[in-house]
């Protein structure tokens, strides 16, 4: 793999991964234009994948260490009631993540075939995803000042959809906050801390299957230099997209994303059928 395609592959990861968008779509189509396909593809992915999870760590990392601290503070863990907050968030960031671990468990080779579909599920979920963040922006709910372990479970189930090529994680689970009515403030933190344990287990899984397959069929039309480039360039402008969209949450601008998701979309599904 050029250095040059490694470096597009990591901007447009480092940006899609936090704008909602769809990163999984956009690499999809990248992929499709620069002919890439194989191990030597994954080996990418996994690293773009793994330099998202480090800058999200970067830039929530008073709120990591507010979460761990908290764990670690004496408490009362007879009773839900009896646990401070920073427990709570890591109990709703777990209940978050049982229906993505249910969809990986049970169905994993069946998100596999959808991946190699094609342009044209991009494209439609792409659609999906435009409908889903203009339904979040027009809807005027009561913003609740916590986000409870119930919307968590269902904010999870956003994710678990959402592991579909083209659909939004970030904009399915913000728009299905939104929509539950929880605070603009606080979802896009929790939306980006919750994929961290999914996105590291995958990434572990991927690692291993790339392991097993050989190191050779891995790198085979990729240098490690191309790694490099790729993975620094998914931190640096996936450090930028983590503070942009926490701001543009804050605001509720999504509708302009929803825009721009149903022209691609449109524009996924032309070629497709071309």
């Amino acid at each position: 793999m050029e250095w040059l395609k490694a470096l597009i592959l990591g901007i447009v990861q480092g940006l899609t991964e936090f704008l909602p968008v769809s990163s999984s779509g956009h690499l999809t189509i990248l992929s499709n234009l620069f002919g890439l396909d194989g191990e030597s593809n994954l080996t990418m992915i996994v690293v773009l994948h793994v330099a998202t999870v480090l800058s999200t760590l970067l830039v929530l990392w008073k709120e990591v260490v507010w979460i761990f601290k908290d764990i670690f503070t004496k408490q009362s863990w007879k009773s839900y009631s009896g646990l401070n907050e920073g427990t709570k968030y890591a109990i709703n960031i777990l209940i978050s993540m049982i229906p993505v671990a249910i969809v990986g468990f049970f169905f994993k080779d069946k998100v596999e075939e959808i991946f190699g579909s094609g342009l044209l599920i991009v494209g439609i979920m792409l659609l999906v995803t435009a409908l889903l963040l203009t339904f979040s922006y027009f809807a005027k709910p009561r913003q609740h000042a916590h986000i409870s372990g119930w919307h968590a479970f269902i904010i999870g189930i956003g994710q678990a959809v959402a592991v579909m090529p083209g659909l939004s994680r970030s904009g399915t689970t913000i728009a299905t906050g939104l929509l539950l009515g929880d605070r603009k403030d606080k979802l896009a933190q929790f939306s980006f801390l919750m994929v961290i344990p999914p996105v590291l287990g995958e990434a572990l899984l991927d690692t291993i299957d790339i392991c097993q397959s050989g190191f050779g069929a891995a790198m085979n039309g990729i240098s490690a230099g191309a790694l490099i480039v790729g993975f620094l360039a998914a931190f640096i402008t996936g450090c930028l997209a983590c503070k942009w969209m926490i701001n543009i949450v804050k605001k509720g601008k999504l509708i302009w994303f929803a825009v721009y998701c149903a022209i691609v979309g449109i524009l996924s599904i032309c070629f497709s059928l071309c």
